[in-house]
């Protein structure tokens, strides 16, 4: 056995003075644990495979945090400036040359049950996600890898993006053992999926059933300092300290963009069972902390003197909405500005039909921002655009427009205005006696009997006759939305969703399976009267949004059948400094099943910077989309993330949260458009 060599560091700083790096010998567990630091829970190294002098680089990873970083300037004695000056160039030539120097990689270690109760311990080897090794490199690195690690701990390769695993098909497993990124994270114990630390009460729900009971119960009520675990969480969780999901979920479900918007801890933790079993956790005070690398559960002595959260004093205004006698509109005669009139997803929408048929909008600013060291992101655009060598600004933006357009469409519709909702109501004096009792209640904050006034109400809105002139100018919008299935989807446009601080995700009701006038017209009522059930009342009263001040659009659109469709977000939801990934879910079908939780989605992330993608789980669904169809979904991550350029102004790097539909002819729609609430 070849002895490893430490790195010499005499003369050096006081950081590289305690460096541990090895190069050359092989490496053992201890050695492995040594050196090795801890992410997303495993521990790790850093290693660096030298192909011109036949060596490897095991990195400490304390000291070296970056591969290209300790190549730069420990192998190749430059220094950072130099490296930062052609900091792209350089990745190019260690994650894209076919004939690189140098294999970049990482050894995890992990454990998994062998069967018969038994544990297996291993370490398993992955490239970034950028890399583009081809199949026969990917051979060589694993096994230069397998031939110095010690032969008692199985090595699996996980090839980490689409293009790696294509390449590997065409590899038998016996010559080269692998794991795939969602069979080996797929099981994982504990998943971040919103960072944040909360002490509160732990109320544990087995099922949704028990749940269901404990909120019934009239001396029992979930509130600020509770933490809520359960299997999934449902749509009508009031707003409390933290979420903890016992089952694999995606973090796109309408609970999870809310405890995002929340700013609230929320994490998969599938082995709470274990830990209440253990700890005796359900009904105690604990302080629950999740972080990218470490989740925790931690039982405290005694109940901790807490103060009522900074949203209790949160006082959200809404600009005045104008109600009068405004038409209905087709969805691509509406602009951003209009949302006082039709509310924001409509506006939204009209927005995106100027977008793409004008195609004028900058949709180049999220990659012109400085992503130090360098200036911006141009060069990575047109390449990824197809442009060769540097190009003009302008010709980019024609560029990126032009894709976006050919990439994805708008939906056809028509929009209602507030102003039909308040004809409505004003016509109707049983409803605007309920109303005044609403507002009395609430300024008394009478908390009590909010319930039953809301459901009374919703009760009356479903069962008012609409007056005739407003019935017209429903009914007349009907040929202009039904498509030839006649089949529509209603949808809400509230002026009280998609605000700073309040995102009203799955708070307000859309109906999908509209057919007729009669249909139309109860649809219709039913958009409305979600503007007042008890939960989004209740919601937007914690921030201060007043009632007056609040009313609801609808939007009608014609049913267009789907192949797939999924939400994606700007950005990965949980490691929120990464400016480089789209995270993306799709089921077959609609997007609702996947913003409801009622499938586990297939999951992917699309690298918008480099390139590239990767599969993060496959879901309830099991079978993997084709080669061709990854590819597609890679062009809607793009997509999606040019546009955020447009309707993330004025700060850029704000995400949005997109859903989308494939239709049966392959094209994609986008059937809503707001941010994500970060």
């Amino acid at each position: 056995m070849t002895a490893p060599l430490l790195t010499d560091t005499a003369g050096t700083d006081a950081e590289s003075a305690t460096d541990r790096t090895v190069i050359g010998g092989n490496l053992s567990l201890p050695l492995f644990r040594t050196l090795s630091g801890v992410l997303a829970g495993h521990p790790y190294l850093k290693v660096v495979v030298d192909r011109a002098e036949n060596t490897w680089h095991l990195l400490d990873t304390t000291a070296h945090p970056f591969h290209v970083d300790y190549i730069a300037t420990r192998v190749l004695g430059m220094d950072l400036a130099a490296l930062d000056a052609e900091l792209d160039a350089f990745n190019a030539s260690v994650y894209q040359d076919p004939d690189r120097r140098f294999l970049l990689g990482v050894l995890s270690l992990h454990t998994g049950e062998e069967g018969e109760g038994r544990e297996r311990t291993f370490l398993v080897l992955e490239t970034t996600e950028a890399d583009t090794m081809h199949g026969q490199l990917l051979s060589f690195f694993y096994d230069f890898v397998r031939a110095r690690v010690d032969g008692r701990l199985p090595l699996l390769l996980k090839p980490a993006n689409h293009g790696q695993e294509e390449e590997l098909a065409a590899i038998s497993e016996q010559r080269v053992p692998r794991i795939l990124g969602h069979e080996l994270f797929g099981s994982r114990t504990r998943t971040p999926l919103n960072p944040g630390e909360a002490t509160g009460r732990l109320r544990y729900f087995r099922t949704h059933d028990e749940y269901t009971a404990y909120r019934q119960a009239a001396e029992t009520a979930l509130g600020w300092a509770d933490i809520v675990a359960m299997p999934c969480l449902p749509d009508d969780v009031p707003r409390v300290a933290g979420f903890v999901n016992t089952a694999p979920i995606t973090p796109l479900s309408h609970t999870n963009v809310l405890a995002s918007g929340w700013g609230i801890p929320n994490a998969v933790v599938r082995d709470l069972e274990q830990l209440v079993a253990r700890d005796g956790l359900d009904g105690a005070w604990v302080r629950y902390r999740v972080r990218e690398d470490e989740i925790t559960l931690e039982r405290l002595d005694h109940e901790p003197a807490l103060r009522a959260p900074a949203w209790h004093q949160q006082r959200i205004r809404l600009e005045p909405p104008l109600l009068e006698d405004t038409p209905v509109l087709a969805l691509h005669r509406l602009r951003a500005a209009d949302s006082d009139r039709y509310g924001t997803k409509a506006a939204n929408l009209g927005e995106l039909h100027h977008v793409l048929d004008s195609r004028t909008a900058d949709l180049t600013a999220f990659h012109g921002r400085p992503r130090p060291p360098r200036e911006n992101l141009y060069g990575h655009l047109a390449a990824r655009l197809g442009l060769s060598g540097a190009s003009a600004t302008d010709t980019l933006r024609t560029k990126a427009a032009d894709f976006v357009a050919a990439t994805v469409g708008a939906p056809d519709g028509v929009a209602l205005p507030f102003a039909l909702q308040q004809r409505f109501l004003t016509a109707s004096p049983a409803l605007q006696q309920g109303i005044g009792k609403l507002k009395m209640a609430l300024e008394l904050d009478a908390t009590d009997v909010l319930d039953s006034l809301c459901l009374q109400l919703q009760h009356l809105i479903r069962h008012t006759p609409v007056p005739e002139p407003v019935t017209r100018r429903i009914i007349q919008a009907f040929p202009a939305s039904a498509g030839p299935s006649g089949r529509l989807v209603v949808r809400s446009s509230s002026n009280a969703e998609d605000l700073p601080g309040f995102s009203a995700a799955g708070v307000y009701d859309s109906v999908t399976t509209v057919h007729g006038t009669g249909e139309l017209l109860d649809a219709v009522r039913q958009v409305w009267a979600s503007l007042l059930s008890p939960r989004s009342v209740r919601l937007r009263h914690q921030v201060g949004i007043s009632l007056d001040d609040t009313y609801m659009g609808v939007i009608v659109q014609e049913y267009l059948p789907a192949r797939l469709g999924g939400v994606l977000v700007t950005c990965d939801p949980t490691r929120r400094e990464d400016f480089r990934n789209v995270y993306l879910n799709c089921s077959p079908g609609s997007p609702e099943q996947v913003v409801d939780g009622s499938v586990l989605p297939q999951q992917y992330l699309y690298n918008t910077v480099e390139g590239g993608g990767r599969t993060v789980a496959l879901g309830s669904w099991g079978e993997k989309l084709s080669a061709a169809t990854r590819a597609r979904l890679a062009d809607l991550s793009l997509a999606g993330r040019l546009l955020q350029s447009h309707f993330s102004r004025p700060d850029v790097d704000m995400p949005l949260d997109i859903e989308w539909l494939m239709t049966d002819r392959g094209d994609f729609r986008l059937v809503q458009i707001r941010p994500y609430a970060l």
